[in-house]
């Protein structure tokens, strides 16, 4: 994504067939748990689990090292991740927790490849950021029996992580443009009018890709 707004490039990075391996892992555990393995100290059968967390970590890197290759095909100069809670301990099933730590895990990969090669990791909030479309239509609805496909507030409908990944693009670079100095230096009767025209602004968390288009086209405007 540039500066402002255009989308050069887009891909989803999934590997499905890990991710059933995955998936297989964790149910052969889920059956040996409903046969009467006992837990113990480990948490209960401790090769399997040893077996699952190895391979989440290899499902990890590989995810990670298709995000800077995607990154670096298009020369990025920053790739942008969501900002996760994901420090103490977590509520939910040991699945979930194997999630969260695979996320913990991608970020941490990408960063240190991504330095290698000069790009830098950024973060913004996650907040509604899947909820709401990238259209600035308003909040998405997702589908029953398709929980990656939603459908916005026009009918239209569109791939969710899509959808959330322009979003993510659009809040760093409107974080990026009030910080940066060509908008400090208009008058403040200049800002005012500008986020009087884009109101998003006010609430960081309902920023779209939307807001960035109308956020540089007010700036392009007072400036002009």
């Amino acid at each position: 994504m540039l500066p402002n707004g255009t989308v050069i490039g887009r891909k989803i990075i999934s590997f499905p067939i890990e991710q059933d391996q995955m998936e297989h892992k964790l149910n052969k555990i889920k059956k040996a748990q409903q046969n009467g393995a006992m837990p113990n100290k480990f948490g209960g059968m401790p090769r399997l689990w040893t077996y699952a967390n190895n391979y989440n970590r290899a499902l990890s890197e590989k995810t990670a090292a298709a995000i800077v290759e995607f990154a670096n095909l298009y020369c990025s100069d920053v790739i942008v991740f969501e900002h996760l809670d994901m420090t103490g301990k977590k509520r939910g099933s040991k699945k979930q927790k194997l999630h969260m730590w695979r996320k913990r895990a991608v970020l941490a990969i990408t960063t240190t490849k991504a330095h290698l090669l000069g790009m830098r990791v950024s973060t913004v909030c996650a907040w509604n950021t899947s909820r709401l479309a990238f259209d600035g239509s308003g909040r998405v609805e997702r589908d029953e029996n398709n929980y990656s496909m939603c459908t916005f507030q026009t009918g239209k409908r569109y791939h969710c992580d899509l959808s959330a990944s322009y979003n993510i693009g659009a809040r760093y670079y409107i974080r990026e443009l009030l910080n940066s100095v060509q908008y400090k230096s208009l008058s403040e009767t200049t800002r005012l009018a500008v986020e009087a025209k884009v109101p998003q602004l006010t609430k960081r968390t309902t920023c779209t890709l939307s807001t960035l288009i109308s956020l540089n086209a007010e700036i392009e405007r007072f400036v002009a």
